[in-house]
């Protein structure tokens, strides 16, 4: 049997096998009573879903959420989007996979740019900021949460759900932040801190290794509170910063959702925080709409729903 494409280019009615990640994997049951198992498979390429409908309790026991799969089976349109029916589905063998092209790093899904290359420009993006007490905090709390800030995803599912995905939202905020910057006489050093920290709070939010879920503090508390803390500690090992400032920073990542309705404790209250809450906005709902354009195998010129934009999208000609 055949190796199948990546999953960015499957296609319905194609029989293989692949290496793939498992990030999720559920016991379901069907409309007669009959249990299935729901799986979520990852490439370097995207995401896809997957279902088991036979031999479900031997199977369920061959692999895990979190681990690495060599699956075989069927591609299928299903409500407008492709998915995989597997025959099989098992944990990879290291020793065994490798003969056959298993590579950890084929099976992660990943940001389209180079960690390294995203790491440089944030460097230089907080290089620039003036105020060196801030450029200090700021610079002070990338050093503290490398490991995590240079690899963690933005979410679990919803926008940038991958490796670096944090990094690059964080970067793109920046981006269009600063131009807004120039167009409103916003303040740029808040501008560049609150895209750094509003999300910080995710590095404690999530745990990611190679698939991503919510901590217990996650859970509990979640990622707005845990992000003020996290400054809170920061400026403790930082002096000379003016209490105000602090204040701000707070405000900026507290408001930064745009409306208690969204999960804000506090509306934004300031120019900076405003342009903050807007971006972010704008910068997560345009990643799910091109997701779901990629995504989308539904015919005609417009998708299936999308249930979180609440809206089928057009699709613009092929260029």
């Amino acid at each position: 049997m055949a190796r199948l494409p990546k999953i960015a280019e499957l296609t319905p009615n194609l029989s293989g096998w692949g290496f793939f990640l498992c990030t999720r994997k559920e016991t379901r049951s069907g409309r007669t009573g009959n249990e299935f198992l729901e799986v979520g498979l990852t490439d370097v390429s995207g995401e896809i879903g997957a279902k088991v409908f036979q031999d479900v309790d031997a199977i369920k026991l061959e692999f895990d959420a979190g681990e690495f799969v060599k699956a075989q089976g069927r591609s299928n349109l299903y409500q407008g989007r492709t998915e995989l029916i597997l025959d099989k589905i098992r944990r990879v063998i290291p020793d065994r996979d490798a003969a056959d092209g298993f590579r950890e790093d084929e099976c992660i899904q990943c940001a389209p740019r180079s960690v390294d290359v995203m790491w440089a420009e944030l460097m230089d993006r907080l290089d620039s900021v003036q105020d060196p007490a801030l450029r200090n905090l700021l610079l002070g709390m990338v050093t503290r949460h490398a490991d995590r800030l240079r690899v963690w995803p933005a979410a679990r599912r919803v926008h940038h759900a991958y490796r670096s995905g944090l990094l690059e939202h964080v970067l793109q905020i920046m981006s269009i932040s600063l131009f807004l910057a120039d167009q409103y006489n916003a303040r740029r050093d808040l501008l560049i801190a609150g895209a750094l920290l509003h999300d910080i709070g995710k590095l404690q939010e999530l745990s990611y290794e190679t698939s991503t879920d919510y901590t217990v503090e996650g859970n509990l508390v979640g990622h707005i509170v845990l992000g003020v803390g996290m400054l809170r500690d920061a400026v403790r090992d930082q002096p000379g910063l003016p209490a105000e400032l602090v204040t701000e920073l707070e405000h900026m990542i507290l408001s930064h959702h745009g409306s208690f309705e969204h999960g804000s404790p506090v509306e934004p209250k300031t120019v900076e925080a405003y342009l903050l809450a807007a971006v972010d906005d704008l910068d997560a709902k345009i990643h799910q709409v091109r997701r779901h354009l990629a995504e989308d195998d539904s015919p005609g010129r417009f998708t299936s729903m999308n249930k979180r934009l609440d809206r089928s999208l057009f699709k613009p000609p092929a260029s």
